[in-house]
């Protein structure tokens, strides 16, 4: 693995733990948005890692975002630099072939919580706030927040936060669907950990294809992708997990995968 600016990564097993270490806000910078795609890129390349959590260094912050100080100038150049390292960062990640889970340890804020919903599952510390305060400034988050939040939430919370800059809590946020857990002060990073060591029990092959499929699907129109959902499954069979999965179960053993 290559060094990743701003970026601490620990590999446990077949878990990658990467904590985003830019205090005192955990906020995202040019080199760390461009290491964060170089980093996902270098996950997907080693076939021994099948998930992957995130979570910010400290007690307070998951993230807080975007330095605003970068964009004081009013340069367009550089707001078009910045938005495509955003966008090029966190569509990396919600395409990393494994499973992604964001743990929430603080404030997650307009890139902080992009980086969130990039991921496939949210677990949030109970003092978290989350928000995308973005048109406060005359801005708006660029780094997927309008769609992704949108297809979570619905189009009605997107807006009220959006548009009316409301921050949640971490209660209104589990209460939404914004997340999928709620966890006391402390314990997001153990409970992430404890769901990706869940997510080594399924074949990563399998994973990866479900994973596709799922997201697929909030652009196609409904019942459009099950012919390539059964193309999928039939895809599986050959690959030596498929036949190590079903010979495991079988004969009443736990699989060994080999991500092939």
């Amino acid at each position: 693995m290559n060094d990743y600016e701003k970026l601490s990564l620990e590999i446990r097993g077949h878990v990658a733990l990467l904590t985003i270490d830019n205090p005192p806000a955990n906020t995202w910078t040019r080199e760390s948005l461009a290491g964060l795609a170089r980093l996902v890129a270098d996950l997907n390349a080693d076939r021994e890692i099948y998930s992957l959590v995130v979570t910010g260094s400290g007690e307070k912050f998951f993230s807080a975002g975007a330095d605003l100080k970068q964009f004081a100038s009013g340069d367009k150049k550089a707001a078009q630099d910045i938005s495509t390292l955003f966008g090029k960062a966190f569509e990396a990640l919600a395409a990393f072939r494994g499973v992604s889970i964001a743990a929430i340890n603080g404030y997650a804020m307009g890139g902080g919580l992009e980086c969130a919903l990039a991921c496939d599952i949210r677990i949030a510390e109970a003092q978290s706030q989350l928000a995308l305060p973005e048109a406060a400034v005359g801005l708006l988050p660029c780094g997927g927040g309008t769609q992704r939040l949108a297809w979570l939430v619905g189009e009605g919370w997107a807006k009220r936060m959006i548009l009316c800059g409301e921050r949640l809590n971490a209660e209104t946020a589990l209460r939404i669907g914004l997340i999928e857990e709620l966890v006391p002060t402390g314990g997001a990073k153990a409970r992430a950990m404890e769901l990706a060591l869940l997510a080594e029990k399924q074949s990563p092959l399998s994973v990866t294809a479900c994973k596709q499929l799922i997201q697929g699907a909030r652009g196609a129109p409904m019942n459009s992708l099950l012919g390539t959902e059964r193309e999928a499954f039939v895809a599986l069979f050959g690959t030596r997990d498929q036949q190590e999965g079903v010979n495991a179960f079988l004969q009443k053993r736990k699989p060994l995968w080999k991500n092939a």
